[in-house]
């Protein structure tokens, strides 16, 4: 927009007055407090907190305006939307709305048209008509570009799209942005969706899911702020690297002590270091590094009948019947002559102590039994005596104890696949769970089922969730979904994924029923996001090709109109071109200003030998690995199964021959995955026969 416009004046002298705004309740907030009195100290903390509100608006106050006429009051209000809001000071009238606040739900819902509008207030319903509808970008405390994208009266055509694709054109960096300027209507529904259910997210590559609940745990802190705390929420994300990768969007949203985690570290905690997992554990069945056939996936492959709720069904029949049999008591003898009767010891514990889960239980009857035998001493007059039956009473508690049950869930996990206990279970699982549990080891598969036991055992732990976000969905079981659940006084879930990404099928869910059907029907929805909003329409489009193969039945993703370079796919003639078209293609996406591109390999193994070849011709590439924590951004060497949930402006599919890609669900999936990575650019490569999954293509 030209600078000396009336417009670019106009707002050019809304911010500057908002600057001086700021940098006038900045600095009447004063010095920072650093003596000892406790309550300037609690102040302080509000200060600070001010402080750290007013510095981050000062970077970005804004970034729409919305101009609404509310009925029947006179004239049209200019509403100014930000990622926090700000009153003035002198009159303490709103200056910037937060784009939480009921009213900014009118900046992402309206999308044109001269109809009535209206928002729910605390006060009731609010109607009126939107005048205009505007984006504003503000970087470096600078004006940037100014989009009208709705005016009352004027044509508006194309208009709505004009600052999406702006936005969507930026190139990347190794962390997840947020997308409070661009939140779209489907996106918003579900970002202020009511906190009482739990949303199942079906959404397509690209679609935003995983901003879409960072955001929803932004809102729903504004919201119900009398009723959840951010301590009590948790994200559980499918690896460390990917929890670095999102870690700055929430304290860019001003949202702090969100507990962010896998669900293998939350279950070893839970589990307290009693179960160490195999090392073979990281939950990657053999195919992704080519060794053998690819798996069979059914309904009793181990990983999705450990993780189904007909196996939790069978574990609490289990449990149920242990704790009817748990306690065959045996009278108590502390010296002799005097004894604590086995009716006493079966009444306290199955009657007084029945409300508590069995290890509280177990450990109430222990310090019962110690209180009797303290009373039984204190009846004794002669000291000598009483202190030798002291020393004997002690020696027996501690015998009495040591052959009570232990209610430990390995313990209970490995007797229920013994020959005697494992009825019901198929007998392959049985054998090939027995020869690993035996070393007192356990897999990925297991960790849900031993916290539910563990649970059972020792009840919550004064551990409670207020609302809990399970990103790539797809990839966990209806039985950790329960098991969460139980740390919940009501359903409050984020439950998102992508089937056609479900490369982790044989521990995973093929249709969301299967996750839903935890809640009853009054406490879940489910939600489609179809719209594809990371790609260029080219690459969108090639995907949608694949997606067939993968076997989900899910409709095509609907790009955004933001058209780039067609897809290229190049076949070698001999292995020796590979590395020179590796170069090239670095080199080419650099000086068309790519800042992150990715070489996406197979296996691990062939990404570790690319990443060589590639130092020993002078280029570092940043090489990902299982376990690894960080996402450094740049040029990156990465396994197609390590690559989702990450984006990069250019992307190459090193080898996408018939041989790594065959015409199956799960490898369609994983090259489904590899090339829904790109946002701008997109190339495939192989030597010999290329997959028959881009045959289409």
């Amino acid at each position: 927009m030209d600078t000396q416009s009336p417009v670019f004046r106009e707002e050019q002298e809304r911010l500057q007055d908002t600057f001086r705004e700021i940098d006038r309740q900045r600095s009447g907030i004063g010095p920072v407090y650093r003596g000892q009195d406790f309550t300037e100290q609690l102040l302080e903390e509000k200060r600070e907190e001010s402080r750290r509100r007013l510095d981050l608006l000062g970077q970005e106050p804004y970034f729409g305006r919305l101009d609404f006429k509310e009925d029947g009051k006179a004239g049209t209000l200019p509403l100014y939307i930000g990622k926090r809001g700000m009153d003035r000071q002198d009159t303490g009238e709103p200056y910037v709305i937060d784009w939480r606040a009921p009213v900014a739900s009118l900046f992402y819902s309206f999308t044109g048209g001269e109809a009535p509008v209206s928002y729910d207030a605390p006060d009731g319903t609010i109607q009126g008509e939107i005048h205009r509808k505007r984006n504003l970008s503000i970087r470096d405390r600078k004006l940037g570009r100014i989009v009208d994208s709705y005016e009352r009266g004027g044509d508006n055509i194309g208009l709505n799209d004009e600052f999406l694709l702006y936005k969507l054109g930026d190139k990347k960096d190794n962390k997840l942005r947020d997308i409070v300027s661009t939140i779209q209507a489907e996106q918003d529904r579900i970002i202020r969706a009511p906190r009482h259910k739990a949303l199942v997210i079906q959404g397509a590559a690209g679609s935003g899911k995983t901003t879409v609940a960072l955001h929803r745990l932004a809102f729903l802190l504004y919201q119900y702020q009398q009723q959840i705390r951010a301590e009590r929420m948790i994200i559980f994300a499918p690896n460390t690297m990917f929890l670095d990768y999102i870690s700055g969007v929430l304290p860019e949203l001003g949202v702090g002590d969100v507990k962010q985690t896998t669900f293998a570290d939350w279950a070893l905690d839970r589990l307290s270091g009693s179960v160490k997992l195999a090392g073979d554990a990281s939950g990657d069945e053999p195919w992704f590094s080519l060794e053998g056939a690819r798996p069979r996936i059914d309904d009793e492959t181990p990983g999705r009948y450990k993780g189904s709720l007909a196996f939790k069904a069978l574990l609490d029949e289990k449990l149920k019947r242990l704790e009817t049999h748990f306690l065959e008591p045996l009278p108590f003898e502390p010296w002799e002559g005097r004894i604590l009767s086995a009716a006493q010891i079966r009444e306290w514990f199955e009657v007084e102590y029945r409300h508590y889960a069995l290890a509280p239980r177990l450990e109430r009857l222990q310090a019962r039994i110690n209180r009797w035998l303290e009373m039984r001493l204190g009846e004794i007059g002669d000291p000598k005596i009483r202190k030798e039956k002291a020393k004997t009473g002690k020696q027996r508690l501690r015998a009495y104890a040591n052959k009570l049950p232990k209610a430990d869930a390995l313990s209970f996990y490995q007797r229920l696949f013994s020959s005697e206990d494992a009825a019901g279970i198929p007998k392959h699982i049985v054998q090939s769970t027995k020869a690993y549990l035996k070393k007192s080891e356990v897999r990925q598969e297991d960790l849900p089922a031993l916290v539910w036991i563990h649970y059972v055992f020792n009840g919550a732990e004064n551990l409670a969730f207020d609302h809990v976000v399970v990103d790539e969905a797809q990839d966990v079981s209806p039985l950790q979904i329960a098991l969460l659940n139980a740390f919940m006084n009501e359903p409050s879930f984020t439950i998102l994924g992508d089937l056609a990404q479900g490369i982790h099928a044989y521990r995973g869910v093929q249709r969301w029923e299967e996750l839903s059907d935890v809640f009853a029907e009054e406490y879940r929805s489910y939600h489609a996001l179809q719209q594809s909003y990371r790609s260029t329409l080219e690459i969108i489009e090639f995907a949608n090709r694949i997606l067939p193969h993968t076997g989900t039945g899910l409709p095509p993703a609907v790009p955004v109109f933001r058209s780039g370079d067609p897809v290229e796919v190049a076949g070698l003639d001999a292995e020796t071109e590979r590395l020179p078209r590796i170069e090239r293609f670095i080199r080419d996406n650099r000086e068309r200003g790519m800042q992150t591109i990715a070489i996406v390999c197979r296996t691990d193994e062939d990404c570790a030998r690319l990443a060589e070849q590639l130092r020993e011709a002078g280029l570092e590439a940043n090489l990902i690995s299982e376990n690894q924590t960080q996402y450094r951004g740049g040029l990156t060497v990465v396994p197609a199964y390590l690559s989702k949930g990450l984006e990069f402006d250019a992307v190459l599919v090193a080898d996408a021959d018939d041989r790594r890609y065959a015409a199956a669900p799960q490898d369609a999936k994983l090259l489904y995955v590899a090339c829904t990575r790109a946002l701008h650019r997109l190339t495939l490569m192989y030597q010999g026969r290329p997959t028959p999954l881009i045959a289409e293509a």
